[in-house]
């Protein structure tokens, strides 16, 4: 499986599909705001990476407008979190057959880049 979890308004998702070719390359894209993460979707991305906490933005503005700063948040809350609110998914999440790529740090988007 080829996909993409990304924000059709987000700049730095476009750039990243653009600097990967991704719509040359026959993934699967979805734009989070339009079409909601599904809590089976959000499980097989938390099974890849390993926890939800990895899948979770704490750059999100929501993320201190909620005070979610000042709580010790669990495994469970990452996961309502993300799926009450599609900002709190970490941008963008890139799935290349058994391959996660979650953010958009330079380092991972180097690793992507290799694998597609």
């Amino acid at each position: 499986m080829k996909k993409i979890y990304y924000l059709s308004t987000c700049s730095t998702c476009a750039r990243i599909i653009s600097e990967l070719g991704l719509k040359e390359k026959k993934f699967v894209f979805q734009d989070i705001k339009t079409e909601k993460i599904t809590s089976a979707q959000l499980a097989e991305m938390k099974k890849m990476a390993g926890s939800y906490e990895a899948l979770f933005s704490r750059v999100a503005l929501k993320y201190r407008a909620l005070g979610l700063d000042k709580k010790k948040l669990t495994e469970e809350d990452y996961k309502k979190c993300i799926l009450e609110e599609y900002t709190f998914l970490k941008r963008p999440v890139i799935i290349v057959d058994k391959k996660i790529f979650i953010g958009n740090a330079k380092n991972n988007i180097a690793l992507a880049k290799q694998s597609v």
